[in-house]
């Protein structure tokens, strides 16, 4: 099985982190894949593309279709954009599982979906920190998680890992060689352990499903930084549209309107699939008004 790292040279925040990794030690060319140039580094496949990152759907099956390789896990390399333009390092899973089906997605992905979430995505946050830290990128950067959005459309266990904000950060080569790292460590690359193998969870086998908060989950972030615990979906407060039926107080599951129900079935079903033999757990932000019996219901 293999790891594919998916770069786009249309994103300098993603081009960047890629030509960093490749030029560490061990790398050497691929098949040509649809366009694509591929490099070869022990069981990890990191691709090149020139298109949308969050556009090209499917990557997992047609690696699979080209090679005959299985794909483990994809992590795509990316620009963060914000409102506020500060200088961030952020990780999140993928998908828009609250969209109805005849929505269409801002930014990919399919009306429905969500990927299953990377297992490394908790152990790697925490060893972002420790890089951005040892690199003198904190305080001006911020490291943090960010809540599931966006596309592509893809199967296999997957996250984002970004540098924000703004073309002056995409640009930073400090900050494209702290996620350089962040991947060489974290797959292993350099000889150590890989970081956030779930087969090896040691007994250590509670998972977060983050429900409720801001766009960057802060309160989430703060059980996912303690460590002992794994990362599954993180749902914003806008991933849960609700309906009012016209009562203020609606405690009836089969009263509350919108797409919130069916977004955290899906997370929780995909966060499920994703840690074999795990214990799914939601963590509910304190501000959320989604009564916790109607969580319940999904044996979380």
């Amino acid at each position: 099985m293999v790891t594919l790292v998916v770069a786009t040279t249309t994103d300098s925040a993603s081009i960047g982190p890629a030509s960093a990794i490749l030029a560490m030690p061990g790398w050497h060319p691929g098949p040509l894949f649809q366009d694509m140039s591929s490099f070869v580094n022990m069981d990890v496949r990191l691709l090149k593309h020139d298109h949308s990152i969050v556009r090209e759907d499917h990557l997992d099956k047609r690696w699979e279709e080209a090679t005959g390789e299985v794909v483990d896990e994809v992590i795509f390399l990316s620009k963060h954009v914000a409102a506020s333009n500060r200088p961030a390092l952020t990780i999140h899973p993928i998908g828009v599982p609250h969209l109805r089906e005849d929505e269409v997605p801002p930014a990919g992905g399919k009306p429905g979906w969500a990927a299953p979430p990377n297992p490394r995505i908790g152990p790697w946050l925490r060893l972002l920190k420790v890089i951005a830290e040892s690199h003198n990128l904190t305080p001006e950067f911020e490291v943090t998680l960010e809540a599931t959005h966006h596309g592509p459309e893809i199967n296999s266990p997957t996250m984002f890992v970004e540098i924000g904000s703004t073309e002056e950060y995409w640009k930073r080569q400090d900050a494209a060689q702290a996620i350089a790292l962040l991947v060489w460590e974290g797959l292993g690359l350099g000889g150590g352990a890989a970081v956030g193998d779930w087969s090896r969870n040691n007994g250590q086998n509670k998972i977060l499903l983050g429900i409720g908060g801001g766009h960057y989950v802060p309160r989430h972030m703060d059980i996912a930084l303690k460590g002992g615990v794994w990362v599954g979906h993180l749902l914003s407060g806008y991933s849960l549209p609700m309906e009012d039926p016209g009562q203020s107080k609606q405690t009836n599951v089969e009263g509350v309107g919108g797409t919130w129900r069916e977004a955290i079935k899906v997370a929780f079903e995909t966060t499920k699939a994703a840690f074999p033999g795990g214990e799914v757990m939601a963590h509910l932000d304190h501000k959320l008004v989604i009564p916790k019996e109607l969580i319940f219901d999904f044996n979380v």
